[in-house]
């Protein structure tokens, strides 16, 4: 799918939607067809390989410079759900800086290209290229922070069902998350490096806003990697203890179940032993009161039972 936008002046807040590609427009190109990349591509005179960067799941972050285009690959968050859980990927955007326009290419729709075409982020201009560039790379550092956020709340809010829990399903899910911070890390680090790279670029260097920008979106990386690290370590221990403790929550359940079986096994022995053709006390026809004994014998010898196994923590 393409889709072209253009801001008309520094006076219009609102993006224009166009059906064909004009200077100073942004042509955002999501899942594309092989006919649609050629087509952008004939029309902005961009290489096919620039356009496909980002089909590519395993794409790493990097920069790419062919004559006058400039290829940016950046690793971006995904939230998606799966099996009525939360899940967190990333995957590849390729921003494409041409003399004319800037071209975005991704697999999927993200929430961060979104923000741009609701005109959710102010100061916003297609025809300013560096500076929509820079204003993007902040947006993914920002959504990195946001969903780093959420992990960690989904993981407080997993280890407190875990306290209760014999089942696998919290470790599950706590596992789907230490691999979604293991991405994220990777992605974080690979990104720093292009950003570092970005630095030394000459279209960063020609306003020395768009250099403070750049810097402000080396330290929001920064921080998310860091948040990444923590919460990893954190998930990583977690996932360890609580692994004992449903291994302990199962031993407890089966020392009540054995305590248990002790205290049926009682009633069941004596009910036996009187219940035997043979002579046995209060079993003549003369003792009226014969059952009640036996009963009461039955019910004392319980409740002895309880307190021995409660004094002894067994039940």
């Amino acid at each position: 799918m393409i889709s072209i936008y253009k801001h008309l002046d520094e006076s219009s807040t609102q993006l224009q939607k166009l059906d064909t590609v004009e200077p100073g427009c942004w042509i955002n190109i999501i899942a594309p067809s092989d006919q649609e990349l050629l087509l952008v591509s004939k029309k902005t005179g961009v290489p096919i390989e620039f356009l496909r960067a980002a089909l590519d799941e395993e794409e790493t972050s990097r920069i790419d410079i062919e004559g006058s285009n400039l290829l940016f690959v950046m690793d971006i968050p995904f939230s998606e759900m799966e099996e009525n859980s939360l899940t967190y990927d990333t995957y590849p955007l390729a921003i494409i800086h041409t003399e004319k326009e800037i071209i975005t290419v991704c697999l999927k729709n993200s929430k961060i290209l979104s923000d741009f075409i609701e005109s959710k982020v102010k100061s916003f201009f297609t025809f300013k290229r560096s500076r929509f560039i820079l204003q993007i790379l902040y947006k993914i550092s920002t959504y990195y922070l946001l969903y780093l956020r959420q992990i960690d709340k989904k993981s407080l809010m997993i280890e407190r069902r875990l306290h209760k829990s014999m089942k696998n399903k919290e470790l599950i899910q706590l596992l789907s998350l230490e691999k979604s911070l293991v991405y994220f890390s990777t992605s974080l680090k690979s990104n720093e490096i292009t950003l570092e790279k970005m630095l030394k670029l000459e279209i960063m260097q020609k306003y020395p806003e768009d250099t403070d920008v750049l810097e402000d979106v080396i330290i929001e990386n920064k921080q998310a990697i860091e948040m990444a690290n923590i919460y990893s370590n954190i998930l990583s221990g977690t996932m360890d203890a609580f692994a004992s403790i449903i291994s302990n929550n199962l031993n407890i359940v089966m020392k009540f179940l054995a305590s248990t079986t002790i205290v049926m096994a009682i009633p069941t022995m004596i009910s036996g032993l009187f219940g035997m053709n043979v002579l046995v006390p209060w079993n003549e026809a003369a003792t009226p009161y014969g059952f009640w004994y036996i009963l009461a014998t039955i019910v004392a010898a319980s409740v002895v039972a309880i307190i021995v196994l409660k004094r002894k923590d067994l039940f």
